[in-house]
């Protein structure tokens, strides 16, 4: 789904000094993503972008959060930030092989999930196809999560959804590091 060069050109450096800075506090050191660098070259775009990002520690861990993005963007079939999370954080998070490959074919049944992480799986999947919980799926996901980590589950939902219409609507370019949807077999 990828091409070459996306719909909206990126900004190309040198960068303007502020902009800049916000890629070094984000990116920490390495080269903008090309998301970034086009969301950077219209200010109010970037300023709601990065308002609404969720770059920050919320109350999941590294791996519950991942899993929850992983998924998210597996669903919207966004292979540019889905491996853009998988290249960045699956090893951090302690993302198997296994269960990288489950967040793109697997579903809440997937036997490389704990009950916990089955919950989480289950959410992402109803936010995504019918933007709610049934009462029992709510009851599942309350098992095991508190009320401030349901709330970061649907943010991320939501936030990484538009990440995914922004990333696909605009034909990113696949990043250069970042994982590939495995092939289908």
């Amino acid at each position: 789904m990828s091409s070459p060069t996306p719909r909206i050109a990126p900004l190309a450096p040198p960068y303007p000094p502020e902009i800049q800075a916000q890629f070094d506090r984000i990116m920490r050191g390495a080269p903008p993503l090309v998301l970034f660098r086009v969301m950077a070259g219209h200010t109010r775009a970037w300023d709601k972008f990065r308002a609404a990002g969720l770059l920050d520690p919320g109350p999941l861990s590294l791996r519950q959060r991942e899993i929850v993005i992983d998924r998210t963007c597996a669903l919207n079939r966004c292979e540019y930030e889905w491996g853009v999370h998988v290249a960045i954080f699956a090893g951090a998070a302690k993302l198997t092989e296994d269960e990288v490959r489950a967040t793109v074919e697997g579903d809440a049944n997937s036997p490389c999930w704990s009950p916990a992480e089955q919950g989480l799986i289950a959410a992402v999947d109803a936010l995504h196809h019918r933007a709610t919980f049934t009462d029992a799926e709510f009851a599942g996901l309350s098992a095991h999560y508190d009320e401030a980590q349901i709330l970061e589950v649907m943010l991320l939902c939501g936030f990484y959804r538009t990440v995914s219409y922004l990333a696909n609507g605009l034909r990113l370019p696949l990043e250069e590091k970042a994982a590939r949807f495995p092939a289908q077999v």
